[in-house]
């Protein structure tokens, strides 16, 4: 059974290049939202085993998105990658302090992105193994 994995990002060319490559390079099945709102729904009915969202979206962002998850039972044991242009050391100990498994840096490599997430969540994986 392909690991399942939610990738919640504003941007559609980010959302279609991630996805494109998790499930060519990796074999996982991945779902997209293009919203925190529409990512926490999607989560809640789909129960993916990881998401990767991205932190600036407007509206509800990563981080807001983030500790909405992490009140709801249904979803809070579902680990979060975020995707981040932001490298600054005070933004990475904000999302250090989220609670989040990984932080992931745009622009991302797509042949070596199944890998980073298979990494940070100590999943084996071809990709990660090949």
């Amino acid at each position: 059974m392909p690991r399942h994995i939610l990738i919640i990002d504003d941007e559609d060319d980010i959302r279609e290049v991630a996805a494109l490559t998790l499930e060519a390079t990796a074999g996982w099945r991945v779902s997209t939202a293009d919203s925190g709102s529409a990512g926490i729904a999607k989560a809640l009915s789909e129960q993916p085993e990881a998401i990767l969202m991205d932190v600036m979206m407007p509206g509800k962002d990563g981080p807001t998105t983030v500790r909405e998850m992490q009140d709801m039972p249904d979803i809070s044991h579902i680990p979060v990658l975020l995707l981040t242009a932001k490298v600054q050391g005070v933004d990475q100990r904000r999302f250090a302090n989220l609670g989040v498994a990984a932080v992931l840096f745009k622009p991302f490599n797509p042949m070596t992105l199944a890998a980073q997430i298979a990494e940070a969540l100590h999943w084996q994986t071809e990709a990660a193994i090949a």
